[in-house]
């Protein structure tokens, strides 16, 4: 069964944006090999915010070779060719692509997407790279309720820049 894996940039105070959705503080650190963590997956779930600033940023080409899921009740499939739009996220459904032949899939960005599939129970692991800033406000890494999830470290890198990444798997 493939996994699902949290990739998230935060900054050191747990926020993965500013108050306007800023993401200008998340530095690109050459020692980190985004193309050996991007060979990890063949799809790719995003909600409607993450994948708009994605497309901003990085372009559509970018996604080319993934299967891409953007879950959104509002975007119109015939306007983003290349991608599947999902309006409800279910557990039938997460479970029905997890248990597809594939690599692992990459759950990218977006506080309120992680929380929901947290909350389903089928995020497996969480890539934080942690940058090292203070934002002192901004859209949280955990929205709330209060509702701990135990974790396991399971790797970690600290990089010449201050960057930390570090995967831990989810306690189940």
């Amino acid at each position: 069964m493939r996994k699902v894996q949290y990739g998230v940039a935060v900054s050191l105070d747990g926020y993965i944006a500013g108050p306007n959705g800023e993401v200008d503080w998340i530095t690109i650190d050459p020692e980190i090999d985004f193309t050996a963590i991007w060979a990890q997956f063949d799809t790719l779930l995003m909600g409607r915010k993450t994948y708009e600033a994605a497309m901003q940023r990085l372009g559509r080409s970018t996604f080319s070779g993934k299967s891409v899921f953007v879950f959104s009740k509002n975007l119109v499939t015939k306007d983003h060719p290349g991608v599947t739009i999902v309006p409800e996220l279910t557990s039938s459904w997460i479970r029905s692509l997890k248990n597809q032949s594939g690599k692992d899939i990459w759950l990218m960005g977006g506080g309120t997407l992680f929380r929901h599939l947290l909350d389903l129970g089928e995020v497996d692991s969480i890539s934080a790279t942690i940058i090292p800033v203070l934002l002192g406000s901004g859209t949280p890494l955990m929205p709330s309720p209060y509702s701990p999830t135990m974790l396991t470290l399971s790797t970690h890198r600290v990089y010449k820049s201050g960057i930390i990444s570090a995967i831990y798997e989810i306690r189940k």
